[in-house]
């Protein structure tokens, strides 16, 4: 839009029109201000490996955007945002001080930062350094961690290699998924470590190595893993224990457990009943204090 400026108005500003450009803003500043504050670009560039022959916006500033993008208009298509950007161009240019581009957002550009992002190698230090600024920045409390394991199918080709597989399913097993391992904070659910696997996985040992990934990122002793029945393999919790940390998940009721555990209630109700629970009490209490 072009408005004819007063003579008065032309005289102070120097110029004959006002060009006023209008854009739909919607929460976009919100989120990307949100990002900056995090480091998240200043992470992802750290992380991430640009050719020396690119050019245009950094990997960091395409992550957020995107983000951005997503968050606002709930469509993670690929296709969409180089459109969307042509129509955000001057704002996301004030909000970034980048020199925005609508082609730093083609479908090629964006697939070639999803396959950096893909490997664990980038994944895993990009994870540690946010949880580390972030934990650091709010000051976080970090006692209780949950893990648990979550499945998203849909309607997609399953191939030899792919994400998408069959597997053991709540939702539909008719229908092909991709597993998704996560560790966040209790009760806050701020996630810490993230694995996206194949679907046919089971959850039993997925829980290691994302635990190991935790304990290193907060290098701290007596964190708490809370998780489901999964959780409660032997050798994940005596590595857990071995680390100096604590446990808490349900044993599943099948095999010697099962029959074993009728014996095991009527062992804890007698001892309830002669005066050990103070005892027993006694030697959790450190744990717990430490949890609290």
């Amino acid at each position: 839009m072009r408005i004819q400026l007063s003579p008065q108005v032309e005289e102070r500003l120097g110029q004959r029109d006002l060009v006023i450009i209008t854009e739909r803003v919607d929460d976009v500043a919100l989120l990307i201000g949100q990002m900056s504050m995090m480091g998240l670009p200043e992470i992802l560039d750290r992380h991430i490996p640009r050719h020396w022959k690119q050019r245009g916006l950094s990997w960091g500033w395409t992550a957020i955007i995107w983000l951005a993008h997503i968050l606002t208009e709930g469509d993670h298509r690929k296709v969409a945002v180089e459109v969307y950007v042509k129509g955000m161009q001057h704002t996301l240019s004030r909000l970034t001080a980048q020199v925005i581009q609508p082609l730093d957002f083609s479908d090629d550009r964006l697939s070639h930062l999803l396959t950096h992002l893909s490997k664990p190698k980038y994944w895993h230090r990009i994870e540690r350094d946010l949880n580390e600024r972030s934990i650091e920045v709010h000051a976080l409390p970090a006692a209780v961690i949950r893990c648990d394991a979550t499945t998203v199918s849909g309607a997609h080709e399953v191939t030899a290699a792919g994400l998408l597989q069959f597997g053991h399913s709540k939702d539909d097993p008719t229908r092909p998924q991709i597993k998704v391992m996560l560790g966040s904070l209790d009760p806050l659910g701020m996630p810490l470590a993230t694995d996206v696997l194949s679907g046919e996985r089971a959850d039993d040992g997925l829980y290691l190595p994302l635990i190991e990934r935790i304990r290193h990122g907060l290098q701290r002793p007596g964190l708490l893993f809370v998780g489901d029945c999964k959780m409660s393999a032997l050798a994940t919790r005596a590595y857990v224990a071995g680390c100096q940390h604590f446990y808490l998940s349900p044993l599943p009721l099948t095999g010697a457990t099962a029959e074993a555990m009728e014996a095991w209630i009527t062992e804890g109700v007698r001892r309830v009943r002669d005066g050990e629970l103070e005892q027993m009490l006694g030697v959790f209490a450190h744990p717990l204090e430490k949890v609290e």
